[in-house]
């Protein structure tokens, strides 16, 4: 059972690729020993997700609702107040949320008074006793040095899909910026969230790709979400295909293999997901999801369906 790092490039996609073609009972097996001896198995982090500052991005993401480059019906809004995030994050609390994430359609951190606040929202989850995540774009090595001093627990960065199928995706920012935003995060102490998106057209070894590249970093990500994509009117991508659900399972089942400690979050689409298939994906070694019944722009289950689903579970 692999559940070390993999040296080179391409021995690591072929270990990938071996892992992920294992019969699913044997895949799901190895998978669910890695998870219990790394993990509670009934520890699922509930995680909330929220808008501060929607719509009129400049990046031309072909998944995004968000984007102005596009005609979805998202207005672009100004940034939030501190006082209507501390009530959002404080009611996350109460529902059970252990991880508040705040998101921004920006490119790039820019230095100024909207900074400045958003520093002051992550000392504000922080003394709510949360963990804070956020996700602002780019950013340099500076403006980490700040997140980090200001208690910010996370900054997620996906890096969407390989390097080989992004062209496909995006224009406004390459592979390599991504990249180097990692690095700003991880030179400053913070941890890493990251991961990508599947159903935007790519293959199953775009897929393992991804999972290759996230396995190159040092360290790799605490946490590695993988986003089902929600197609959005207006978008390139309005008219996809839906993802596959054993796809699914065997994507989240080696992503689990492979990076034995980091928390794995099933996020985006799970609005369209059975019950079954999330519990699947839980047995596959998923543990975490966001909840609240919008992540961004896009539609998720409600608190009250996710209680439901952890109590038939029998988890509390």
């Amino acid at each position: 059972m692999m559940t070390q790092a993999i040296d080179a490039p391409r021995e690591r996609l072929t270990a990938l690729r071996s892992i992920y073609a294992l019969p699913l009972p044997e895949l799901i097996f190895r998978a669910a020993s890695v998870h219990r001896e790394h993990h509670e198995i009934g520890d699922i982090q509930r995680c909330a997700l929220l808008s501060i500052k929607t719509g009129g991005c400049a990046e031309d993401c072909g998944y995004c609702a968000q984007s102005a480059h596009f005609k979805t019906g998202v207005p672009a809004t100004p940034l939030l107040s501190l006082d209507e995030v501390r009530d959002k994050a404080t009611r996350a609390r109460e529902l059970g949320a252990t991880r508040f994430c705040m998101g921004t359609a920006w490119r790039e951190v820019k230095d100024g008074l909207a900074f400045d606040r958003i520093l002051d929202m992550v000392r504000c989850v922080r003394g709510l006793g949360m963990e804070a995540c956020v996700t602002l774009g780019m950013l340099t090595d500076e403006q980490a040095r700040k997140l980090a001093d200001a208690g910010l627990t996370a900054y997620n960065h996906n890096l969407d899909t390989s390097r080989r199928y992004y062209p496909q995706i995006v224009s406004t920012r390459s592979y390599d910026e991504r990249l180097e935003t990692l690095r700003s995060i991880q030179r400053a102490g913070i941890s890493v969230c990251c991961g990508g998106i599947i159903g935007m057209g790519e293959t199953e070894d775009d897929r393992l790709e991804l999972l290759a590249e996230l396995a190159s970093l040092d360290p790799v990500p605490e946490s590695i979400p993988i986003n089902c994509l929600v197609p959005i009117t207006g978008t390139p991508l309005e008219n996809a295909e839906p993802v596959d659900a054993i796809q699914l399972v065997r994507l989240i089942a080696t992503a689990r293999i492979v990076f034995p400690k980091a928390r794995v979050r099933l996020s985006a689409g799970r609005d369209r997901m059975s019950r079954e298939l999330q519990v699947l994906c839980f047995l596959a070694g998923a543990n975490s999801i966001f909840f609240g019944d919008k992540l961004l722009t896009a539609p998720n289950p409600d608190a009250g369906d996710d209680a439901e689903l952890f109590r038939a579970m029998g988890l509390t």
